[in-house]
């Protein structure tokens, strides 16, 4: 490297946006995700060995797939070479095998092939490279943010481990800021910036498990903020919620604000009000709330406060918290705000809530057994004790229903099932009314 070229090097790298300049150039300094790079995970072993084989990082931005790539070049003692699939075509794709042959024929060097993006290939690329995957010419580093079973060649998925990286805690999220705020090599360290515990706090919370979202409204405050008296910059919440182009929600996910909006989040779809459903769901998730969790509540509500009046809501729901895993944000919004109209403006019924507790009431303080007609008959010996006998098979008689004692005879005449007359919970009430009336 000549002078010139150490110069441009070292400036763009000064130039380079704070995400980029904080990348980590060791496994040690990666921060979150160590469920797939902590010490002695199956990635962390193949790293430190040198003996990585083909990977895809799936998961959302700013989430340390690059970052995991970036630590593998500086590790590794294959060469290293990076394209985006957004740009790239088919000539750089062979100027890079033709590179990576002539590295492993000339000098045994193997090759790592980094492509970010690899979903926007299209199969014609992505099948262009399969052969020298196969046979080892290049090892494979793609990076994705949508599911790459869905988006990326089979063959190569079969060929490939696949990494599922998560969207990052806040508590991750405010150690990098932390980190950002003080490194005077790569950080913001030489502006003798301070940050408010509450901003740091509200930056983490608010950049939705995205690293790269909070450093840039992290660099932003400083660069635009004057110094104090004290000759310090000093970045307050207002800062950064200026920064990062988001209003303060007063949404503590410790605190009662919290329990206040969930509870009113309930509530509304409880009481079949959509309209105030949705204003809550969006302000949970303005405030960055797991989705995960509000998923969970969406389903506790379809059974507890929906229930057999439309069965279909517990569906909607649980398919809801399935989607939402799968997508993530910003699109799981969406599906979260179906789910949670759909179970608000469901008919409401509590009865298959109310018929458990009472079950469980009867259990803590009633003994009872088992009636011996309903016991297991199929092990040895269960003849000779009488268990099944006198059992009438249900699907031998009209409608499928006969009528016999089901309960203990400690409870023989209770109820804890109460069907209302709303939704489908009517055709419910009414066949259990006309054959608890049969003879």
């Amino acid at each position: 490297m000549d002078l010139f070229d150490y110069m441009r090097t070292n400036t763009m790298k000064s130039e380079a946006p704070l995400a980029s300049r904080m990348r980590p150039e060791r496994l040690e300094e990666i921060v979150g995700q160590q469920h797939i790079i902590g010490k002695d995970t199956l990635l962390y072993r193949a790293i430190k060995a040198d003996k990585l084989r083909s990977v895809i990082f799936y998961g959302p931005p700013g989430t340390g797939k690059t970052t995991i790539a970036k630590v593998i070049a500086h590790t590794t003692s294959a060469g290293f070479t990076q394209i985006n699939a957004t740009v790239a075509g088919k000539k750089d794709m062979e100027e890079v095998v033709r590179q990576a042959k002539d590295d492993l024929g000339m000098y045994g060097k193997r090759t790592i092939l980094f492509v970010d993006e690899i979903h926007r290939f299209n199969k014609g690329q992505q099948d262009y490279l399969l052969p020298f995957v196969e046979d080892g010419t290049l090892i494979l580093i793609g990076a994705t943010t949508e599911n790459p079973y869905f988006e990326v060649n089979g063959a190569l998925i079969s060929r490939s481990i696949i990494f599922e990286l998560k969207a990052l805690e806040p508590a991750d999220i405010r150690k990098l800021l932390v980190r950002a705020l003080t490194d005077v090599e790569k950080g913001m360290g030489a502006y003798g910036a301070e940050a408010d515990e509450d901003a740091l706090d509200f930056l983490a919370d608010i950049a939705g498990g995205d690293a790269r979202n909070a450093l840039n409204a992290l660099e932003l405050g400083v660069l635009t903020t004057k110094k104090s008296g004290d000759g310090k910059i000093h970045i307050t919440l207002a800062v950064a919620s200026e920064c990062i182009q988001k209003k303060v929600v007063r949404y503590d996910k410790g605190g009662d604000n919290h329990y206040d909006t969930i509870s009113a989040f309930i509530k509304s779809m409880r009481g079949s009000d959509p309209d105030a459903a949705v204003y809550y769901l969006a302000r949970m998730l303005y405030a960055g709330e797991d989705i995960k969790f509000i998923a969970r509540r969406i389903m506790i509500c379809a059974s507890e406060d929906v229930g057999n009046a439309d069965p279909q809501a517990l569906q909607v729901a649980v398919a809801a918290a399935q989607a939402v895993e799968r997508v993530g944000m910003p699109e799981a919004q969406i599906i979260l705000s179906q789910a949670v109209s759909y179970v608000a403006g469901a008919p409401k019924s509590n009865a298959a809530c109310n018929a458990v507790y009472e079950a469980m009431e009867a259990v803590r303080t009633t003994t009872a057994s088992v009636p011996s007609h309903l016991q297991d008959r199929h092990y040895s010996g269960a003849g000779k004790l009488g268990h099944g006998d006198g059992y009438l098979y249900a699907h031998d008689y009209p409608e499928h229903y006969v009528k016999q004692q089901y309960l203990p005879d400690e409870l023989v005449g209770r109820t804890f099932y109460h069907p209302t007359d709303i939704g489908y919970e009517k055709v419910i009430a009414e066949r259990l009314r006309r054959l608890r009336e049969r003879e």
